[in-house]
C-alpha cells in the first residue's frame, strides 16, 4: 500500500533525455588547442566579460547580424542557377524567426548550433514526409491544411526528444506541406535549408563574438562552464582551475555533510558561503535533497554536482550569473 507521502508514479512521470545515452560518444572540445583568435570566434573564451553589455548594443549587433544574414543568404540563393531553375524561394520564411534568435536572443538554448541546424533539418524532413504521404490522397489540397498541421505538432515532439527544439523550424514543417512553392521542392528542400542555416550560423559567429560570446555550447548544456585557465603545477602537468577549485571543494563539502548530518536535516535547503582557491574567491551553492552536493558559481564557470539535472535554461542561468560575479 502506498504511503500517503508518496508520490505517485504513472506515465506522467516519465522523463527521456536523449543526451544521457549521446553524450559519452561525443568527443571532447579541441577548442584549446586551436590559435586564440580562431577559438574566439567559435565561442571558446578563457576569462568572463568584465561588464555586461546593455540592451542598445544587443540591438544594434542584432540589427547588423540579421539583416547581414539575411542579405548573404539571399544573394547565395540568388547566385546558384539550380536554386532558380527549381523556385527556391531566395529567403525561406522561417529564417526571419530563426535570425530574431541567432543575433538577439543568443543565450537561450533554442539559439544554439545544434537546435538551430539539427531542428530545421527534422522539421524540414518531417514536413516533407507528412506532405509525400497526404499527396497520395485525391483530396490533397482540400485536407493540405491538416497535413501542415500534423507536421508542425511531429515535428514539435521529435524536436522535443532529440533536444533540439528551434521554434523557426515549426515553421519549416508547416511551409513544407502548406506553402505550394515550397512543397513543391520535396527532398530538395534540404539543401537550401542547410545552406542558409550553416550562412546564418557563420555570420552569427562573426558578429556576436565581437563583443559578445556565441554559441555558449555547440551540442549540449554540459559544455558550459568552459572559461578555464591552465596552469602548470609544481611538477610540471597541466592543471585547470576547475580542478583545483575541486579539490578544496571536496573538503568542505565533507565538512558541509557532517553538518547537515548533525542538525537532523534530511529536506530540502540551501547555503551559500564563500571559497578561497588560489587567490581566487568562488561562491558554493550546497543543495540537500537527502544527499549532499555542492553548486559551484566562480566568474566564468560552473561546476554541478552528479546525480543532479538542469533544464538548459536552468544551466544557461547559472553561467550568466557566474559571468556577472
Amino acid at each position: 500500500m502506498r504511503a500517503p507521502d508518496q508520490p505517485r508514479r504513472g506515465l506522467s512521470r516519465w522523463h527521456f533525455d536523449i543526451d544521457k545515452y549521446l553524450n559519452p560518444f561525443i568527443p571532447t572540445s579541441a577548442m584549446p588547442r586551436l590559435p586564440a583568435s580562431v577559438a574566439h570566434f567559435l565561442g571558446y573564451r578563457t576569462h568572463a566579460p568584465m561588464h555586461p553589455l546593455g540592451n542598445l548594443a544587443m540591438i544594434f549587433w542584432a540589427v547588423i547580424g540579421v539583416f547581414c544574414s539575411l542579405a548573404v543568404i539571399g544573394a547565395v540563393a540568388r547566385a546558384v542557377p539550380e536554386f532558380q531553375s527549381r523556385g527556391v524561394p531566395t529567403i525561406i520564411g522561417s529564417f526571419g524567426a530563426a535570425a530574431v534568435l541567432d543575433f538577439y536572443a543568443i543565450e537561450s538554448p533554442l539559439a544554439q548550433p545544434r537546435n538551430a541546424i539539427l531542428g530545421q533539418l527534422i522539421s524540414a524532413l518531417t514536413g516533407i514526409s507528412i506532405c509525400k504521404l497526404f499527396a497520395l490522397s485525391p483530396h490533397f489540397e482540400a485536407v493540405r491544411w491538416l497535413g501542415a498541421s500534423l507536421a508542425c505538432a511531429c515535428a514539435t515532439a521529435l524536436m522535443a526528444l532529440t533536444g533540439t527544439v528551434h521554434p523557426p523550424a515549426g515553421a519549416t514543417a508547416l511551409m513544407a506541406v502548406l506553402e505550394p512553392e515550397v512543397a513543391k521542392l520535396g527532398w530538395f528542400l534540404v539543401l537550401p535549408l542547410l545552406l542558409g542555416c550553416g550562412l546564418m550560423l557563420g555570420v552569427a559567429l562573426l558578429v556576436n563574438n565581437v563583443q559578445r560570446r556565441f554559441p555558449f555550447y555547440w551540442w549540449s548544456p554540459g559544455e558550459t562552464g568552459t572559461y578555464w585557465r591552465r596552469r602548470k603545477g609544481k611538477e610540471g602537468e597541466v592543471e585547470t582551475n576547475e580542478a583545483r577549485l575541486e579539490k578544496s571543494v571536496r573538503h568542505r563539502r565533507r565538512d558541509e555533510e557532517e553538518e547537515v548530518e548533525s542538525s537532523g536535516s534530511s529536506t530540502a535547503g540551501g547555503s551559500i558561503r564563500d571559497l578561497e582557491t588560489g587567490g581566487e574567491l568562488a561562491r558554493t551553492v550546497s543543495v540537500m535533497s537527502g544527499k549532499g552536493g555542492v553548486i559551484v558559481i566562480r566568474r566564468g564557470m560552473v561546476k554541478i554536482p552528479d546525480g543532479l539535472s538542469l533544464r538548459p535554461e536552468e544551466i544557461l542561468s547559472l553561467e550568466t550569473l557566474s559571468e556577472r560575479l
